[in-house]
């Protein structure tokens, strides 16, 4: 969290081309690395499905979300990161119903099914990324690079390949096929 919001200041954002942008700048999670996911598929299925796939992203989520389905959409993000995973709503950005809320998603959830945040307007779901311990692959980096490059696999889609699977950067794993080549 900001020191703004730890101190219990409200921030709040002026208007702008971008409801992402505006619910970055006034929820108090990291905004110096975030994705952009926009909405998820709407079968219960396949957007957990897609949750899953971001459970070890250690960048800030971004998300819309329909009215009809923030609930459901809440119940499933609190599932796949655990309760205590931070998270914010902001809700009717820049409009005279504005409400922007970060706490737990186990608090969000509380706060919407009883009706403390207002099921109604457009909102935009941001959730913290995934904690450092968190990222961490089980498997190495730089073994798996090995073995992608004895399989056959060209330096650079190797590099590609394991540092979207690790989150290891991939100009390290590319130096690292380099210097294996050598």
């Amino acid at each position: 969290m900001t020191p703004a919001h730890a101190a219990g200041v409200r921030v709040e954002t002026v208007p702008g081309p971008s409801a992402v942008i505006a619910a970055l700048s006034a929820s108090g999670l990291p905004t110096d690395r975030f994705v952009f996911e926009g909405f998820l598929p709407a079968k219960a299925q396949a957007r957990k499905t897609r949750l899953s796939a971001l459970s070890h992203e250690p960048r800030t989520l971004v998300f819309y979300e329909a009215v009809h389905r923030i609930s459901d959409f809440l119940l499933d993000a609190e599932s796949v990161f655990g309760p205590e995973r931070m998270a914010c709503i902001a809700r009717e950005l820049t409009k005279r119903h504005e409400q922007i809320v970060t706490t737990t998603l186990t608090e969000l959830r509380r706060q919407v099914d009883t009706g403390q945040i207002v099921a109604k307007g457009e909102f935009v779901v941001l959730i913290s990324g995934a904690e450092a311990a968190a990222t961490a692959s089980a498997v190495d980096p730089e073994l798996l690079v090995r073995e992608l490059l004895a399989a056959g696999i060209p330096v650079k889609a190797a590099a590609k390949a394991v540092a979207v699977a690790t989150g290891t950067p991939r100009n390290k794993l590319y130096q690292f096929a380099i210097d294996l080549q050598d």
